[in-house]
């Protein structure tokens, strides 16, 4: 399929709007929307919050009338079910837009192809596939949780030069710099939920929640809330952890043999399955999913990043490299297996590396 410059020119538009809502749509996905007659825009939209008009109604009601015959470009399929809001391909057409580009196909099984359905079955010309790459990046958790019914698995992870992330005794604060931590933020912001494990709350008690404003829509705003998820197998957090001061949602998962006490009384606790003396990784995942769960930000020790690297559970690598070195003792980056073979070696792609501060960021994938 073949889309002019003016096409791409005002997708890429509707795929701007879209990430304004990259840390308050969740659990939706991020949408953006332009309406234009040619070169003139009419109307643009985002979808800003779960429970809130969806870009497409946005984006018609800055157009009104001019919305009759003009095309309507939408960074993923219009609705076409009824859920907290009614379907957008509906508005599409009561509003008498001549044309609709779409960038990506929604996998949303109440979705699924039924929105193009509707709006073709009223006369209405629609074409997909436009900048697909970028509107499924932009929504990648989504299509992940969607698709694959397991959240899009983020590991963050700070480092020396040396390939260290902490002190033999575990200590860690801070590695990084003032400008990464910030970085850092903004990361967990757009995430659904924040993972960690049992280690890491017993060496550092965190807080594990989002402490930096945030832009929404081009002004200061508040971000969506992550919920805190505790691996904690024989249930060993102390009373008086900041994870379980009842403040921010939070589940804590632990093996079925581990009764919770007083000391849960705030959070949550579920028992999960255990594979090979741990908990079920992939039982994890699932149970998130099933809860709404698209990005899962992970900040924990080598041990747990390892596993989930590993298992070929973790999607994306986020590192910051502090200019230091911390020395042989200290602990390392990942927990892996050890190789025999250069052939077997864990390959990884660079997606982007920035400086940061006095550190440098770096976001990888495992190659395939």
């Amino acid at each position: 399929m073949t889309f002019s410059v003016l096409d791409a020119m005002h997708m890429a538009q509707a795929l701007r709007l879209a990430e304004q809502g990259l840390y308050t749509t969740q659990p939706n996905p991020r949408v953006g929307c332009v309406i234009a007659h040619g070169e003139r825009v009419v109307g643009q939209g985002w979808h800003q919050r779960a429970g809130e008009p969806h870009a497409e109604v946005y984006a018609l009601r800055e157009a009104g009338a001019d919305a009759r015959g003009a095309t309507a470009y939408v960074t993923l399929e219009p609705c076409a079910h009824h859920g907290r809001t009614p379907p957008c391909a509906d508005a599409l057409i009561a509003a008498g837009v001549g044309r609709v580009v779409i960038a990506a196909e929604d996998p949303f099984p109440q979705v699924a192809g039924q929105g193009i359905a509707r709006l073709r079955a009223a006369g209405i010309a629609v074409e997909s596939g436009l900048m697909r790459e970028a509107a499924r990046e932009i929504n990648i958790g989504f299509f992940s949780r969607i698709e694959r019914h397991r959240p899009w698995v983020r590991v963050k992870l700070a480092m020396s030069l040396d390939g260290r992330t902490a002190l033999a005794n575990g200590e860690s604060k801070w590695i990084t710099g003032e400008a990464a931590r910030a970085d850092v933020q903004r990361w967990r912001a757009r995430s659904s939920a924040i993972l960690t494990g049992i280690g890491t709350v017993l060496a550092d008690n965190p807080q594990l929640t989002v402490r930096l404003p945030v832009e929404v829509g081009g002004e200061p705003g508040h971000a969506y809330t992550p919920m805190r998820v505790i691996l904690d197998r024989h249930l060993r957090t102390p009373g008086g952890s900041q994870v379980l001061d009842g403040q921010t949602p939070t589940l804590v998962l632990h093996a079925a043999s581990a009764s919770p006490d007083e000391r849960f009384a705030r959070v949550e606790c579920i028992a999960i399955a255990e594979q090979n003396g741990a908990l079920d990784l992939h039982a994890v995942l699932a149970l998130l999913a099933g809860r709404g769960c698209s990005e899962l930000h992970v900040e924990a020790g080598p041990t747990l990043c390892g596993a989930l690297f590993a298992a070929g559970l973790a999607d994306e690598l986020l590192i910051y490299m502090a200019p230091l070195l911390l020395g042989g003792t200290a602990r390392p980056l990942l927990a892996l297996p050890p190789l025999t073979d250069m052939a077997a070696r864990w390959k990884l792609n660079v997606l982007d590396s920035r400086a940061v501060g006095q550190d440098l960021r770096l976001r990888l994938r495992p190659a395939i």
